[in-house]
């Protein structure tokens, strides 16, 4: 008996003592990033001018020159704000964004130091790299906690917003799997699933100011810079999704991913060339927890605010589907997937994604979530035609590494990767 109760007591206190390291850790690298706040001299210095925007539409080819009459040209669209919100699929949507902005030389607004905008902080031009009053950007794109004034000085006026959202059941069931670990208030629960137990009372797990709560509630809420703590009947909700309204141009839906970037690909002028994509960041079927229609539920409850965000957007999105033709979406997302597969086939060993350990290069292996490796990735095809080995490059390539082959340094997140591997390599049940 004694020895059962000092193996609790020595478990107990190693979990305080990762809690405050954990906690002390991130405090650091916080401060250790903290941008030097750039003296804005007034609004119209802070703003990218429209004398200085030099849209590189000439070095655009121009899918309407294919398949248009010269009266019906449009010009594929360079400057776009990519709102990235959390487990809705947005990492592909990235690699995308990622391969048109190099392939066109486009000016990215990159973090500095790490891969998202001193997230959950709301976003400030200053914590773009080497950013001055008046810089001009192309494509704003990391992670980031929206605030679309601030957003709006680095692009210019006739830039696309665009974001994703998904179903907020699934959105919380993989943002609790992918995060809870990182969130302390979580680790007190016990049962071999953790994500039911934490739904029969969600209230003696959660509180609003605890360490990254945020991904426990109203997720979407709050990468949009709004209150997630909010109740669904607020009539703050609505006016919240008013809001946001007169900024996204364009809002896809990650349950019907083709069907967005068909619309993406005509809302930029795009080819669908530009839009093929593999599918990035996603988990092992074992490490999805099914739900229950009662837990469905009371997940979606839980996430109410988030659940009038989804409703709103995906009445609009299927509006536009409407307005642009069932049978004519049909068509185009039986070619994008044509397409896909020809891709699939030339450049994926084995044609399907495999677990990390399987990965052969680092180069394609995703970031991970604390204590385990749960998130698949590909392994590149040996023999690939010299003509397609690049386009495969970039289209397998994770986000991490993908921001580091454009430059960007992320000493921060590396350090931070480091210590996640290090320190939380162990038994949390």
């Amino acid at each position: 008996m004694f020895g059962i109760i000092g193996h609790k007591c020595t478990h107990g206190v190693r979990r305080v003592i990762l809690w405050v390291l954990l906690t002390n850790i991130m405090l650091l690298l916080y401060c250790l990033t903290k941008p030097t706040q750039v003296k804005m001299r007034g609004s119209q210095e802070d703003t990218c001018p429209n004398s200085m925007v030099k849209i590189l539409k000439e070095n655009v080819t121009r899918p309407s020159q294919r398949s248009k009459p010269k009266s019906d040209e449009c010009h594929p669209a360079v400057n776009i704000m990519f709102m990235k919100t959390h487990k809705t699929a947005s990492s592909t949507l990235l690699n995308i964004l990622f391969r048109f902005g190099e392939k066109h030389e486009l000016k990215f607004a990159f973090p500095n130091g790490r891969n998202d905008f001193l997230y959950p902080s709301p976003f400030q031009c200053s914590q773009v790299k080497d950013y001055r009053p008046g810089d001009c950007f192309n494509i704003v794109c990391n992670h980031m906690r929206f605030e679309p004034r601030e957003v709006s000085k680095l692009l210019p006026p006739d830039a696309a917003y665009i974001t994703i959202l998904r179903d907020p059941v699934d959105l919380f069931e993989s943002s609790f799997h992918y995060y809870h670990r990182a969130v302390p208030l979580t680790w007190r629960i016990t049962g071999e699933n953790k994500l039911v137990e934490f739904l029969k009372n969600p209230e003696a797990f959660y509180s609003p100011e605890a360490y990254n709560s945020f991904y426990l509630k109203n997720l979407l809420f709050f990468d949009f810079g709004l209150d997630n703590n909010v109740e669904a009947n607020d009539p703050s909700v609505m006016r919240g999704i008013h809001y946001l309204s007169k900024y996204l141009h364009l809002v896809l839906i990650t349950e019907y991913f083709e069907e967005s970037l068909i619309l993406l690909k005509h809302k930029l002028c795009w080819s669908t060339e530009d839009i093929i994509y593999f599918k990035l960041n996603s988990r092992k079927r074992s490490s999805v927890s099914k739900l229950s229609p009662e837990f469905r539920a009371k997940a979606l409850e839980w996430n109410g605010a988030d659940w009038r965000l989804y409703q709103h957007f995906n009445a609009t999105f299927w509006a536009r589907v409407e307005s642009f033709g069932r049978e004519r979406m049909k068509q185009e997302v039986d070619e994008l997937r044509r397409r896909n597969a020809e891709m699939e086939a030339i450049c994926i060993e084995g044609g399907n994604p495999v677990e990390a350990q399987k990965i052969q290069d680092s180069r394609f292996l995703p970031w991970q979530p604390v204590g385990e490796s749960s998130i698949l990735g590909y392994n590149m095809k040996k023999d690939i035609d010299p003509k397609f080995r690049t386009l495969c490059e970039k289209m397998l390539t994770p986000e991490i590494q993908y921001l580091s082959d454009l430059g960007v340094s992320l000493w921060l997140t590396r350090l931070w990767g480091w210590v996640k591997d290090a320190v939380f390599t162990f038994d949390w049940n």
